[in-house]
Formats: structure tokens, C-alpha cells, sequence
């Protein structure tokens, strides 16, 4: 018969173990399948400083209004680009009307 003492318990090594849902440390002893110590996992602060977090989101919506406002440009422009190259292309056509069309990208499968 063996009989269980404090220090057969301290010869015994712990598990460590990581929660995966809450990412906490647990060191649990093998023998007993006992959870030993728990340490909560430290979450790092999510802003730091509340003010640079203020001024990065105001920055976020500037370069988000010069993108828009970039698209929009591009928008009203487009069609005279398509214009423009249309144009470009028949002045082409009429001057060499015996060459043979330009290929298409589906020309080259």
C-alpha cells in the first residue's frame, strides 16, 4: 500500500498548458489531473494612447475622401479617354485602309 505524501508531489513535474479559448496558462499536475495554477493570458491595450488613436482614424478618413475623390475624377474623364482613343483608332483606320484590323486578346488563343 502506498501512501500519498507532500513530497512525492513536489518531485512531480507540472504540465503547462494552453487554453485555447481564452489563450490563459494552466499547470496542471499529472497525478491528480488537478489544475495546480492558472495564469490569466495579459491582453495587450487595444489604444494605447487615446489621442493617436483619435488622430490615425482622422487620417483613415482623409485618405479614404482623396481615394473617392480620385475615383470620381477618373469617372468624369473616362469617357472622353474612350472618346479620344476611338477617334485615334478610325483617323488610323481611314488612313490605311487596306491593312488588316487590329487583334483582339481574344484573337490570340
Amino acid at each position: 500500500m502506498s501512501v500519498y505524501t507532500w513530497s512525492m508531489a513536489k518531485n512531480t513535474p507540472l504540465i503547462k498548458v494552453t487554453c485555447p479559448c481564452c489563450e490563459a496558462e494552466l499547470h496542471i499536475d499529472p497525478d491528480t489531473s488537478a489544475v495546480i495554477r492558472h495564469v490569466e493570458h495579459v491582453k495587450p491595450p487595444t489604444f494605447a494612447d487615446l489621442e493617436s488613436a483619435v488622430q490615425r482614424q482622422r487620417g483613415e478618413a482623409g485618405r479614404r475622401e482623396d481615394a473617392f475623390l480620385k475615383s470620381v475624377q477618373s469617372h468624369k474623364t473616362h469617357a472622353d479617354v474612350l472618346s479620344k482613343k476611338f477617334d485615334e483608332m478610325l483617323k488610323i483606320a481611314k488612313e490605311n485602309p487596306d491593312e488588316p484590323p487590329p487583334k483582339r486578346d481574344i484573337d490570340f488563343d
